[in-house]
């Protein structure tokens, strides 16, 4: 039996889900009972690769899944059944345009340099009615509606469950509150190292849906699905490590930020324009980019490549002397390319010993950059695909199978259902 079966054995699961996130970020999988695990672990699940959105045809082979045995967790709602990230292979040789196969990638060359890609993802969502798409709760009404404690206790039962599932789970979470949307809602989960939070990124978008719609509800992470309000962002907050210790603290540094954290910041700022079409991947992203102010009174949502200190109307907030918040990705994002990418930029800001410039205090909700000292972020997603397509330092550190496949299918397939 191997070590996944045995340990699968061992939780009392029945059955396990094989999974991998395609190139639009949806989560595809095979149920394996227990009795075949050891067997297709040990040579992958296969998969019609055209069925997915993996810019592959129906004449290509067999792509072959194989199980990361370090990524399982147990549904909470189906304790008998196992979930369990899985890496992709076409011919023998592993498929380069896989999401986790870009991210894995990217850390390689972190490794190298002996640095530990830590983050964070706040995973904002509207609760729906699953018939005609408004507001699941009617009474949620509020002109500022953030943090609206009876709103936030009337779906107590559903948010209790997901906090509790993500207790069992081992995943910390420590808050959950009512965003600025009504009907929109937040959990947070401790950070961790990067592999780690994609895989948790991408079964809670699963775990979320699946447990509103036992509650009534459907679940939207979509970039806008209500016209007016607030967009579903979804922020990484992210830091670089060297063993136990943290790279971008430094408390004789501005803000309590080291070197290295500034460059890595200067990486971001050069890359952001082709970084929304990983980012921020559907038509819908650009209409929370840049909004005009929503109902509640900002919109939360970055227009201009430029930072600033603890102050949420820029792309990158420095929140305290530990971490960047890049405020830029959106609920389409897929969780492991967006984790790819941003190290990707980090990295390159690092090598390159990129300077990010003077921060900015301004609101720039408010008051927008004095001319010249800003360049403003792609007002469609064509524009994002064409910065994308123009950056060739990402591309090249992406790889070429994955840009190439990535840049074809979002410019054939925009208004996809991913």
């Amino acid at each position: 039996m191997s070590d996944l079966a045995h340990v699968a054995a061992q939780r009392g699961l029945r059955h396990l889900l094989f999974s991998f996130s395609d190139l639009f970020g949806v989560q595809r999988a095979k149920l394996v009972p227990l009795s075949a695990v050891a067997e297709l672990a040990a040579n992958g699940a296969g998969f019609a690769g055209f069925a997915a959105w993996l810019r592959l045809t129906p004449a290509d082979p067999d792509v072959l899944a194989r199980p990361d045995p370090t990524s399982l967790m147990v549904l909470p709602w189906e304790p008998q059944v196992g979930w369990v990230a899985t890496d992709l292979e076409m011919g023998g040789r592993p498929l380069e345009q896989a999401p986790r196969r870009v991210l894995q990638r990217q850390l390689a060359r972190a490794e190298a340099l002996d640095l530990r890609f830590r983050t964070g993802v706040e995973a904002e969502f509207f609760l729906l009615d699953p018939l005609d798409g408004g507001i699941a709760d009617r009474l949620d009404s509020q002109t500022k509606p953030c943090y609206d404690q009876l709103a936030l206790m009337r779906r107590f039962p559903l948010i209790r469950e997901l906090i509790e599932a993500m207790e069992s789970l081992g995943w910390g979470p420590y808050q959950a509150d009512h965003e600025d949307a009504n009907g929109q809602f937040e959990l947070n989960w401790t950070f961790a190292d990067a592999l780690i939070t994609a895989d948790r990124h991408a079964f809670f978008r699963v775990m979320a849906a699946a447990l509103a719609e036992r509650h009534g509800c459907a679940v939207s992470f979509d970039p806008k699905p209500i016209a007016g309000l607030t967009g579903n962002g979804a922020h990484l907050h992210l830091s670089l490590w060297r063993g136990e210790r943290n790279l971008f603290h430094d408390p004789n540094g501005e803000l309590g930020l080291s070197t290295i954290a500034y460059h890595a910041l200067g990486g971001l700022l050069e890359h952001a324009p082709a970084l929304c079409a990983l980012t921020n991947p559907v038509p819908a992203s650009y209409r929370r980019l840049g909004a005009a102010s929503t109902s509640s009174g900002a919109s939360w949502s970055p227009g201009w490549v430029s930072y600033g200190g603890n102050n949420r109307t820029h792309l990158v907030r420095i929140p305290d002397g530990q971490r960047l918040e890049l405020r830029l990705a959106d609920g389409a994002a897929n969780p492991y390319l967006l984790q790819a990418a941003v190290l990707a930029a980090v990295l390159d800001g690092i090598e390159r010993q990129l300077d990010p410039g003077p921060r900015s205090d301004r609101n720039l909700h408010a008051e927008p950059p004095p001319p010249g000292s800003a360049r403003a972020l792609p007002a469609s997603l064509d524009e994002a695909l064409a910065a994308f397509s123009a950056d060739s330092r990402l591309n090249s550190a992406l790889g070429e199978e994955f840009c190439s496949a990535y840049r074809e299918l979002l410019a054939r397939y925009p208004g996809r259902d991913g």
